[in-house]
């Protein structure tokens, strides 16, 4: 029994380590904006598969009953999105009408945004359960925070550069105390790089960013592969692995700033929006470490010899990605 659970342990480790591409979370954004009294621009931002995708159709549009389009919607072609514009009129308020998509795939998100002249705009998540709101007549700085937390959550759960990033670490560090200094080092780093880069005091481009994460999880996975070694001796990352988390949490805020800019941050909510993305980060962050650390205890408790294959098929197949992230990035 205790064989069997370590092999389906094993098994289940080495596919979740396997995504398809790094950082999946690339929400729809959805902007509807008054340009003058009664006269408004919608315009989305829908992430695609392929050219063909981006070409059409256009998506089906929940609009205000009391509004019509004078003008599209036209549809453009970018990199793995679909642009959407449109210009509408609108007879009187908004406040209760509906906003949105007829539907939306399983599992995508897409981010809402209300901007009317002289008042505050609004920022909605839509879901596929969800895929349309009702416009509120003054927007709440909870209904940001909560969208934004949301968002964060889901950049480390389904953002898998990060996500082998945390995982590594988790792996690499050996008791609860040093897991615990290691991860607060990280989340110290990447909140000032992601908050200072957001409110423009530092920067750095993004395809290089990109291609030292991958970096990053390649060292950790080497890492992971002599630890333990008896002719090897003991590492910086060894020695002091929140040093080496503080160093690449720095980076890692950079490309959590990256994803937040391509969103974007609501107008007059930036504090709450930019705190709860933040907060929504550590929590999804802090809900990898306990899985990953539930389930090395489940293997070590249960079938104890299985710990030692199971470590090394998720190194290389963690090494393996990231290797392959780092060409294609540098070479793209």
């Amino acid at each position: 029994m205790r064989s069997w659970l370590g092999w389906l342990l094993t098994c289940a480790a080495v596919l979740l380590a396997v995504p398809a591409s790094a950082d999946e979370i690339r929400p729809a954004v959805v902007e509807l904006s008054e340009q003058e009294a009664g006269e408004w621009l919608l315009d989305w931002k829908l992430p695609v598969a392929s050219a063909d995708q981006a070409a059409g159709p256009v998506p089906a549009l929940v609009i205000p009953e009391n509004c019509a389009f004078i003008e599209g919607p036209v549809l453009r072609a970018a990199p793995l999105a679909q642009l959407g514009h449109g210009r509408l009129q609108c007879e009187g308020a908004l406040a209760d009408q509906r906003i949105g998509f007829a539907a939306l795939p399983s599992g995508s998100d897409a981010l809402l945004r209300v901007v009317p002249i002289g008042q505050a705009s609004q920022t909605s998540r839509l879901t596929s359960d969800m895929p349309s709101v009702l416009i509120a007549a003054a927007p709440t700085t909870w209904g940001v925070a909560r969208s934004y937390f949301a968002i964060g959550v889901e950049h480390i759960v389904l953002g898998w550069d990060h996500l082998l990033f945390v995982i590594a670490l988790v792996l690499l560090v050996r008791g609860g105390w040093s897991v615990v200094k290691a991860a607060t080092a990280f989340t110290v780093a990447h909140s000032v790089t992601l908050v200072a880069t957001t409110l423009g005091y530092a920067g750095l481009l993004q395809r290089p960013v990109e291609a030292l994460i991958a970096l990053s999880i390649l060292f950790l996975a080497v890492e992971l592969h002599g630890r333990g070694k008896p002719d090897r001796p003991r590492s910086w990352t060894q020695r002091a692995p929140w040093l080496v988390a503080l160093g690449f949490g720095l980076l890692h805020g950079f490309g959590f700033a990256g994803a937040l800019s391509e969103i974007g941050l609501p107008p007059g909510e930036m504090p709450a929006a930019l705190l709860a993305f933040n907060i929504g980060v550590e929590a999804g962050q802090l809900l990898v470490i306990a899985v990953a650390l539930c389930l090395r205890w489940l293997v070590l408790r249960w079938a104890p010899q299985a710990w030692p294959i199971a470590l090394k098929l998720i190194t290389y197949a963690i090494g393996t990605i990231a290797s392959f992230w780092l060409f294609e990035r540098i070479l793209t």
